[in-house]
């Protein structure tokens, strides 16, 4: 299917092909009929684009400061990876579309294949095919103009601020900017019986909202126009005023102050600065502020956006799907009609022109909406980017499912350009990602689903770097493929996809004429500054301590999640759980576990005391309550009259005889490279897997009796 791009790097705009996207859980498939360009969300997004960098770093200095923190704890390269990751991708437009639902996942009850929709959020993009959550589709009825429905988005956002405005029939508004969200906000007022005002600085607007929308519209400099507000208002003043303008100056915010009446309301849904004087207005007429917080209640949730779960209508009247709803509703019935505003449709192959125009501003717009041509069938096929090679049979030939920010800086990387190494397909959940990373680092198709890399016997290899609970199927499935299998952590999230795991590669890969290997992405044991320390305390008991400052999470973060991401003993702490193996070189006996009561019983702050075979003890300090200028990871070793100090895999300290050696790095190297490197070789070779089964298997163990242990208070023994 064709999609809008571009290119955060240069601003380059462009239609590619990309794979279908996937029908998530919880999720439908729907064919754009029209999706809405936001001039405003989307005009700002490109403006920065086609910056220089220096122009890109003033408008986001919050990513500066992110990239300046990986810089201090990571070192240059890997914060090179990932900015230019991000510059890099090709990044989707558009956020408002509507259309015909042409799949629904399993789970999906309230939409069915045939119906009309009008979709909001980030995946409701200037593409042919989208897959959005259900909460941000509002189903139409079957007459409806898909065109005006297409302004879904823009539509709930204004509805949230009208609704934060809190009126009542007869009393008065006045809208601050009549821009696309401005203009609809007045329609919406004015729809309520609200006598609705209309300022703006352009008087064009101006004349837009007086011909469609307001009682009173006016330019903000022209002469008296506080005095000709109180007039219209009898001297009371305006009972609410929403800011919908974007602007960096202060003035929107107090002007709302000026013309509000006494104990009246100002809503900021515009992008504008809150700054406001204190004197005269908002003191002494005791305003209230309230800012409004995009399509609605529910926004930014993940349990009500992913996993659908609909807040009560008896606790929360206005969700955000509703507020899409009720917005649509006021189409259909003809209460409002926004057909006024589209100025501009273009075909999707000539969107870019679109954003050109808005650009350069060398005609008026107010709404511009991309037109799909519905007639073209739509395929579900794997997208060819580079020419096919011819494969040898000794080549290491590998398809990657997942392939987000960790795969990009700390795997391809390394797999890129190795020789006996071809990059053969990706999958990933979204076809942008996915053509962004097979230009990136040289695959020759972007997969449509996940039998086109696990199905294909051109390839041999199977990287899985999807969120954790999707790691046990594919896993299985590529064994019984036949295929060598890299994992990211954890292997799975239960024990009994541990138990089928284990019993397949047991029965029927171990008992193979040729070697398949299993590797699980515990590559702190592969570390430069780890071999060093396990080459000098060799064998025997010896005394290990792990801390760990890992910094919080939400509790709403996907990783928190035990049915998706497992939680961060499963998800997390088996690295140290692996690396306190490798050290010692026997496997754990005993694990006992003890919690810190945290808000919202999460299970990050931990301690875990491992026992081991050969008589070796290890703690693991997992912390989630510290302070993140504070070093991550430290692990201290003691043996044999030795001490090794490793910092954050950037300095090392051996004490032994009395003597003092250190050593530091200007890069951070977690053995990412070298692990990566192993796994390869070991396929190439046919040797011995980088790590034992034995092993792979002990620490995922771990991990849940860990989880038992914390139950029950008790020792569990393994």
């Amino acid at each position: 299917m064709q999609q809008l791009s571009q290119k955060l790097k240069n601003g380059a705009m462009k239609i590619i092909e990309v794979p279908t996207p996937a029908l998530l859980d919880g999720s439908v498939l729907v064919r754009n009929h029209y999706s809405l360009v936001s001039a405003g969300t989307e005009g700002s997004t490109v403006k920065t684009a086609r910056k220089g960098y220096i122009g890109k770093a003033k408008e986001r200095p919050q990513q500066v400061m992110q990239v300046i923190d990986t810089l201090k704890s990571q070192g240059p390269v890997q914060t090179y990876r990932a900015v230019m990751k991000k510059l890099d991708a090709h990044s989707p437009l558009g956020y408002s579309c509507a259309g015909e639902v042409i799949g629904v996942a399993p789970s999906v009850t309230e939409f069915k294949v045939g119906d009309e929709v009008a979709c909001g959020g980030l995946t409701a993009a200037h593409a042919e095919v989208v897959s959005v959550p259900i909460r941000l589709c509002a189903k139409l009825d079957p007459d409806v103009d898909l065109s005006q429905a297409a302004y879904n988005t823009l539509g709930a956002i204004a509805m949230q601020g009208v609704r934060q405005a809190d009126l009542r029939l007869g009393e008065s508004c006045t809208v601050i900017g009549l821009g696309l969200l401005g203009q609809l906000t007045c329609l919406l007022l004015r729809a309520s019986g609200i006598r609705t005002i209309g300022v703006d600085i352009d008087e064009k607007m101006v004349d837009l909202a007086a011909k469609h929308c307001t009682v009173l519209a006016l330019t903000r400099d022209s002469a008296g126009v506080t005095d000709r507000i109180a007039d219209f208002t009898n001297g009371i003043g305006c009972d609410a005023v929403i800011i919908t303008a974007a602007a960096d100056s202060l003035d929107p915010i107090n002007f709302a102050g000026a013309i509000a009446r006494i104990r009246g309301r100002v809503v900021v849904v515009g992008a504008v600065p809150t700054g406001f004087d204190r004197e005269p207005h908002f003191y002494k007429k005791e305003l209230e502020v309230r800012m409004s917080c995009s399509y609605g209640p529910g926004r930014y949730d993940p349990t009500y956006e992913e996993h659908g779960i609909d807040y009560p209508v008896s606790h929360v009247r206005w969700t955000e799907q509703r507020n899409m709803q009720a917005f649509q509703q006021l189409i259909q019935t003809g209460a409002i009609d926004v057909s006024y505003l589209t100025t501009h449709i273009f075909k999707l192959d000539d969107a870019p022109k679109a954003y050109d125009m808005m650009m350069a501003k060398s005609e008026p717009f107010v709404g511009i909406l991309i037109e799909y041509d519905v007639a073209k069938s739509v395929t579900r096929e794997k997208i060819r980017v580079l020419p096919k090679v011819r494969s040898q049979k000794s080549e290491v030939r590998i398809g990657f499912i997942g392939a987000g920010s960790y795969a990009q800086s700390n795997l391809l990387p390394y797999l890129k350009g190795v020789t006996q190494v071809s990059l053969k397909g990706v999958l990933t959940a979204s076809g942008t990602s996915a053509r962004s990373v097979a230009e990136r680092f040289g695959f020759e198709f972007c997969a449509q689903d996940a039998s086109d890399i696990i199905d294909n016997p051109e390839i041999n290899t199977v990287f899985i770097a999807t969120r954790h609970d999707s790691h046990a199927d594919y896993v299985l499935k590529a064994l019984k493929a036949g295929q060598h299998v890299f994992v990211e952590k954890p292997l799975c999230l239960t024990q009994q996809q541990l138990d089928e795991i284990a019993s397949l590669y047991q029965s029927e890969i171990r008992n193979s004429q040729s070697a398949i290997h299993l590797m699980i992405g515990y590559n702190r044991r592969f570390a430069p500054m780890v071999r060093r320390i396990k080459n000098m305390v060799g064998d025997g008991p010896m005394a290990m301590i792990y801390r760990v400052n890992a910094r919080a999470i939400p509790a709403d973060s996907w990783i928190q999640d035990a049915k998706i991401g497992g939680g961060r003993v499963i998800g997390e702490a088996c690295h140290f759980i692996d690396l306190l193996t490798y050290i010692n070189g026997s496997l754990p006996i005993s694990v006992q576990v003890s919690a810190m009561q945290a808000p919202g019983d999460l299970l990050d702050t931990v301690t875990l005391s491992l026992d081991y075979a050969n008589g070796s003890i290890g703690t693991i300090a997992y912390f989630a309550n510290g302070d993140k200028r504070l070093s991550k990871e430290r692990l201290e070793v003691f043996a044999h009259g030795c001490t090794a100090v490793l910092d954050d895999f950037k300095r090392l300290e051996i004490y032994k005889s009395g003597k003092l050696t250190k050593e530091k790095s200007l890069n951070q190297d977690k053995g990412q490279k070298a692990e990566v490197a192993a796994f390869v070789n070991a396929i190439l070779e046919g040797g011995i897997p980088p790590i034992g089964i034995d092993e792979l298997f002990s620490t995922s163990l771990v991990t849940f009796k860990a989880l038992e242990s914390i139950s029950t208070g008790q020792t569990i023994q393994l």
